[in-house]
């Protein structure tokens, strides 16, 4: 499951996101308004077209010059013919308006990203892979549960195997119930307790196993990297342990963050699942 919506459709060669089909129903809508408002179709459209004139005894209101509803009627004949016969135009539209909605989203990313950067790259409790002194750092916000996610752990490998210059920064964010906090408080805990290698090693396990986030489950997981159980779980109740996730919840909502995977890549922030290959062109780009 990924909170930021990936889903598409295609007309022809257009994708759409969610917003650009809102915007194609919106123009189908006007399109069809026109239709039915225009001379010659069914429509009811019954009122009286009126404006208001100054007169010597103060304002008056007055039908509209037949004139100028002539004029209008005219027009809105022939905007009905033109898209009757190019209904092209209406997704070129809604094209045009999917690319100013991405920039403008992208600079208030920007700037939300800008006002972050304490928080996102030097935070002081999350943990940092790759190569620590990277030209380049990519920060993941996640989910145990989340299927997309699962799907992204591999395409971050692959990143970071073909990219020997990425600084990966994990951000535990379980949004999709108990198990996943439990999963990130068991996670958290054991980058606490027992550093940065073992941390690694029980995230990698944790997004590779395809079951239930059960207490039975995570005593077999500690027991595998010979982890002190009974210390983890203590340590998962902590303040310091919800401080954590409480600061990442901040952290995200202050970023409009509100589904998994996100990732922020220095000034680009990147939502819902991709493959290695956008993360690697990001990457070029950026340094470019």
């Amino acid at each position: 499951m990924a909170g930021a919506s990936e889903t598409t459709t295609k007309s022809g060669s257009l994708q759409l996101t969610d917003s650009g089909l809102i915007g194609t129903c919106f123009a189908a809508a006007a399109l069809g308004l026109l239709v039915l408002t225009s001379p010659g179709s069914s429509g009811n459209a019954t009122s009286t077209p009126v404006v208001e004139e100054e007169t010597e005894s103060g304002a008056a209101l007055v039908e509209e010059p037949a004139a100028v509803a002539e004029a209008d009627a005219e027009f809105g004949a022939r905007v009905r013919s033109y898209l009757l016969q190019n209904p092209e135009v209406i997704f070129e539209a809604v094209a045009a308006y999917e690319q100013r909605n991405a920039a403008a989203q992208a600079d208030m990313d920007r700037a939300i990203l800008e006002a972050n950067a304490e928080a996102l790259f030097n935070d002081g409790h999350s943990w940092v892979g790759g190569n620590p002194e990277g030209d380049i750092t990519l920060v993941e916000f996640l989910d145990y549960r989340c299927g997309f996610c699962k799907r992204a752990h591999d395409e971050v490998a692959t990143l970071l195997e073909t990219d020997g210059n990425i600084r990966l920064i994990i951000k535990e964010f379980p949004i999709l119930g108990p198990d996943s906090e439990l999963a990130s408080r068991f996670a958290v805990a054991t980058l606490r307790l027992a550093g940065d290698e073992t941390y690694e090693a029980v995230h990698d396990a944790l997004m590779r196993h395809d079951g239930p986030i059960t207490p039975e489950y995570l005593d077999e997981l500690a027991s595998s990297f010979d982890l002190d159980f009974e210390a983890i779980v203590a340590e998962m109740d902590s303040e310091p342990v919800s401080t954590v996730l409480a600061e990442n919840r901040a952290l995200a909502q202050r970023l409009q963050i509100s589904g998994t995977p996100t990732f922020v890549m220095e000034t680009e922030m990147i939502r819902g699942f991709v493959d290695a290959d956008v993360l690697i062109e990001t990457a070029q780009a950026l340094r470019d």
